[in-house]
């Protein structure tokens, strides 16, 4: 079975080093992905200050989540190279600058282009993966990528702050908010953070010849190499399994404020507030899903996640309505519609089921494929990232064309059937 190199493994100048990977790197986690949302919570202040339409406003939310995709498994091989707190570091910075021009942005390509930039930080939660699997203790790595996967929790944040700054100060102060904290969390893993890379390197660039031009050729090759998914269906049907849950989730991070807000009338600290209920969730079970897979395997547990995803998204697809019946004394009418203390409930409990199953996946991902948690963290971080960018836009296609505003749970349900199916072929596959 494979193994994936563990903090015992490489010199530490110090004793402390598992510990600054336990805190630095979920806390880069979330602060990426505060940044991520600031167009989520910001929404309607954008529609109504800039003119944005509907579908403006989801290809914005998806612009991040499609330019991370396309970074994440490039930026996870690097950091095997380089070492994954130098990537993160490098990351953390890189988007200051746009987080900066948010702020001060006045056309709608000013906003596209500063999103794709901020997309470049999933290069951060990749490195910080791997750099979580290289230090992460031997018999807790389980808890240790839960807690790492569960800085979503920072969508929170911006939930949280957002709004009140929006309110006080207006919306353009929002994304310096956040440039403080990049920075200082920045400064501390150039200050504490250590070289993960081991003294050997990774074997498929260390390439030996006497010719010095055939030397480079062949590490540009293996190089292009490194970068293409894996051929083993093993490999992509785990993929697959987390880019649901953790596409579908961070989508919903980035949808369910401006859902909230229409559905039910609320304002924006107000829709910001029942939203964060859902993340807090997940942030929860993403903790629970990597302790629970240190004792068991998420093959037994799957099935069961699934199902409880699936039955909250058939309750969710529910949009209000109403039936006429023609009665013995007359026209019986009856309306329903989910209030929405029961509609956040339903929220909690598939949040709470999507963080069981990102953190259980990603045990299983480490125990199958540590030795190659770069590419394979990679590639479950490049579809969930695809997934969650294309999402917006079938949530908002869905209201716009179809006219029911709760399509895109609609959509999220046929999602999961059709990964339980392949599951399911892939379970007989294996049993025959």
């Amino acid at each position: 079975m494979p193994r994936a190199h563990h903090a015992s493994d490489f010199e530490a100048t110090n004793g402390y080093q598992p510990l600054v990977v336990a805190l630095l790197s979920p806390l880069a986690f979330a602060l990426v992905f505060a940044c991520w949302t600031l167009f989520a919570v910001l929404g309607m202040e954008l529609k109504r200050s800039l003119g944005f339409d509907n579908i403006d406003f989801a290809l914005l939310l998806a612009t991040p989540m499609l330019t991370g995709a396309l970074t994440s498994l490039p930026l996870a091989r690097l950091s095997q190279q380089i070492g994954g707190h130098r990537v993160m570091l490098g990351c953390l910075l890189f988007i200051c600058p746009f987080l900066w021009w948010i702020s001060v942005a006045e056309r709608y390509i000013e906003f596209l282009l500063a999103g794709a930039g901020l997309g470049f930080g999933a290069g951060s939660l990749a490195a910080g993966l791997v750099y979580v699997a290289a230090w992460g203790p031997r018999g807790r790595i389980g808890l240790a990528l839960g807690l790492y996967g569960a800085g979503m929790l920072g969508a929170g944040l911006s939930y949280l702050l957002l709004p009140l700054a929006s309110q006080a100060y207006g919306w353009r102060l929002a994304p310096k908010l956040y440039l403080l904290p990049v920075l200082l969390v920045a400064l501390l893993l150039w200050l504490f953070a250590e070289d993960d890379t081991s003294e050997d390197g990774d074997p498929i660039f260390d390439v030996k010849d006497d010719t010095g031009r055939y030397v480079r050729r062949r590490r540009w090759q293996c190089l292009l190499e490194s970068l293409l998914p894996p051929a083993s269906w093993h490999v992509w049907r785990l993929a697959i399994y987390y880019s649901f849950f953790y596409g579908a989730f961070v989508a919903l991070a980035l949808w369910l404020p401006s859902y909230l807000a229409a559905q039910y009338q609320l304002s924006l600290q107000q829709a910001s507030f029942w939203a964060l209920l859902f993340i807090l969730a997940g942030g929860l079970g993403q903790i629970l899903g990597g302790l629970l897979a240190d004792w068991r395997d998420f093959r037994a547990l799957r099935w069961w996640v699934s199902a409880w995803v699936l039955i909250c998204l058939f309750l969710l697809s529910y949009p209000p309505f109403s039936i006429q019946i023609e009665g013995v004394h007359g026209t019986v009418a009856f309306h329903f519609s989910t209030p929405l203390w029961a509609f956040d409930a339903l929220l909690v409990l598939m949040g709470l089921a999507m963080g069981l199953g990102k953190g259980s996946l990603m045990h299983l991902i480490y125990r199958d494929h540590g030795d190659d948690m770069a590419r394979v963290g990679g590639l479950a971080l490049t579809l969930g990232g695809l997934f969650a960018g294309v999402l917006p836009l079938v949530f908002v296609l869905g209201n716009e064309w179809v006219g029911i505003r709760s399509a895109g749970f609609m959509f999220l349900y046929g999602a999961l059937v059709l990964c339980m199916l392949v599951m399911l072929w892939d379970y007989n596959r294996t049993a025959s």
